[in-house]
């Protein structure tokens, strides 16, 4: 079990380029997920909507498979439950991706905000501390919020 664990965040051929800042891959994986998951819990419901879209996108992001995804999802879930803040998540993810890279989590992050169909209001204040904290201007922020609903609605995805 370890071992599959440990190679759930083995670095992979193909995998984006990010920044090294004494950051792991696995931390960084870790963090991105968290945010998701801290994102989808904050309505005090974390259905099976927003389960599947954090899977989807952890899986396709950092190319993992389903059950890695879910180990990711459950290793995530486990360290949003002992952190009672969200600036380690961040601070890492400001380590160790680029401006774009966290426009792209900025945009994931809507999309999982939208899974179960409506915006909480602590939903949107989650997102515009969230782009503060990861250095993402209200306009980089505001045009991601504004691709992940269409992607969304495109998709047949109800959103308010």
């Amino acid at each position: 079990m370890i071992n599959r664990v440990k190679a759930l965040f083995v670095e992979r051929r193909g995998a984006p380029q990010v920044r090294d800042a004494g950051h792991s891959h696995e931390e960084l994986r870790i963090a991105a997920a968290a945010l998701m998951v801290e994102a989808a819990q904050l309505d005090d419901t974390f259905d099976a909507r927003e389960r599947d879209k954090i899977r989807e996108l952890v899986t396709a992001r950092f190319e993992l498979d389903a059950e890695e995804g879910d180990s990711l999802i459950e290793e995530a879930e486990a360290r949003v439950a002992d952190s009672t803040q969200i600036h380690g998540f961040t601070r890492v993810i400001k380590a160790k991706f680029g401006q774009e890279e966290r426009i792209e989590l900025v945009e994931m992050l809507w999309e999982v905000v939208y899974a179960d169909g409506e915006l909480h209001h602590y939903e949107a204040n989650l997102m515009r501390r969230l782009a503060g904290l990861l250095q993402v201007s209200d306009r980089a922020a505001g045009a991601a919020r504004k691709r992940a609903r269409q992607r969304l609605d495109n998709s047949g995805a109800r959103t308010n």
